[in-house]
């Protein structure tokens, strides 16, 4: 998905794999570049496209990192076969947290192990059984269906009009 998708977007559900303790590969590359948008220029024509020192003299000259993102909603579901899965769940809500989004709910982050210690060969399979689990996101991206509500309806984010003293 590209960071501009998300901008567009009025919440944002993340379904992911834990990978001893780290993100997919993707979904660490899609991080990357969604907190260079979230903080970046929304105007390329002020440093003609990619020139290194016209970005570097819009920063310097007091760049206010901007919050693109900032009071949308989002739900975090990590699952994994071994350790890891709550830490990956952890730096999650952390980073969309960072960068001004709102969790839903309670239930819309959570972290379960599917498939604890089964064999490689067969967790696919401890995943597809998992009924409990499927019912765990479809709460999840209800808690988060009632979040955009509430956004929509001025409820949410109550703290979106404050200000970061330090914007990076």
């Amino acid at each position: 998905m590209r960071p501009l998708r998300f901008v567009a977007a009025h919440a944002v559900l993340i379904v992911a794999p834990g990978h001893w303790f780290q993100a997919p590969s993707v979904l660490k590359l899609l991080m990357g570049r969604l907190v260079c948008a979230d903080g970046g220029n929304p105007d390329p024509t002020t440093t003609h496209g990619k020139s290194p020192e016209e970005a570097k003299a819009l920063e310097s000259s007091g760049w206010s990192y901007p919050r693109h993102l900032a009071g949308r909603a989002f739900a975090v579901v990590v699952h994994g076969d071994t350790e890891g899965a709550g830490s990956l769940r952890r730096a999650l809500s952390d980073w969309l947290s960072n960068m001004g989004l709102v969790p839903a709910s309670g239930p819309s982050v959570i972290d379960r192990y599917v498939g604890y210690y089964e064999p490689y060969a067969t967790g696919n399979q401890a995943l597809d059984r998992d009924e409990a689990l499927f019912e765990e996101v479809r709460v999840a991206a209800r808690s988060l269906a009632n979040a955009v509500r509430q956004i929509r309806a001025g409820a949410l984010p109550p703290t979106s009009h404050l200000r970061a003293p330090r914007p990076k």
